[in-house]
């Protein structure tokens, strides 16, 4: 019989390792094992991926930011969206996420300004109206100069709900209510369409 106290006890990983792949497996989309796979290819080319990649991630952290008007990250604040003059700035798009408004720059159907909320309303996650960027949306329609607001938001129940909240709210603002058109389909992620299928929901939008 074979003393278990006497066994080899099977190799691991240094703790430098194990603290990156605990890092990466934090990603969206990487599990633990896909994160060791990932470490192991940024191990494997450290000259040509992995120190580039640092040094990518140091200057970013140092140097990107949330713009304080619309909440896109960018490297000066306001960001080069909201200091853009050629934009038309009487269109004001409400998206959930930084990612939702790069996903409608990529499909260049769009050329007003935006407003990232941060998030949508979940009462299973306890997100309120007031965990989320809808005073300074508000604050935004009340300076004057937008004629409409264009409601990006995923057609997921949390994110269907939030738009009903926000069309509620923005009833009386004066200004015009859209969303975008079922071109996105139910369940769908802004980041995760295509640019003709943006492109269709944006010029088939309607008032709510």
């Amino acid at each position: 019989m074979v003393d278990r106290s006497t066994r080899t006890k099977r190799a691991t990983a240094s703790p430098e390792i194990e603290r990156l792949v605990s890092l990466l497996a934090k990603l969206p989309g990487l599990g633990p094992r896909s994160a060791r796979r990932a470490a192991l290819h940024l191990l494997k080319k450290r000259d040509g991926l992995m120190q580039p990649l640092g040094q990518a991630l140091a200057e970013a952290a140092e140097k990107v930011k949330a713009c304080q008007i619309c909440g896109n990250l960018d490297t000066q604040d306001p960001c080069s969206v909201c200091t853009d003059p050629a934009r038309d700035q009487t269109t004001l798009c409400v998206v959930v996420e930084v990612s939702d408004l790069w996903a409608l720059e990529r499909s260049g159907a769009y050329q007003g300004q935006y407003h990232v909320l941060g998030g949508v309303l979940s009462a299973l996650d306890g997100v309120r109206p007031e965990d989320l960027r809808i005073a300074s949306l508000m604050a935004r329609i009340q300076e004057g100069g937008i004629t409409e607001v264009v409601l990006a938001l995923a057609a997921t129940v949390e994110g269907q709900t939030t738009a009903h909240y926000l069309a509620d709210i923005l009833a009386d603002s004066g200004v015009a209510t859209t969303k975008l058109a079922h071109g996105v389909p139910v369940g769908g992620e802004l980041d995760h369409l295509d640019d003709g299928t943006l492109l269709a929901a944006l010029k088939a939008r309607r008032s709510v």
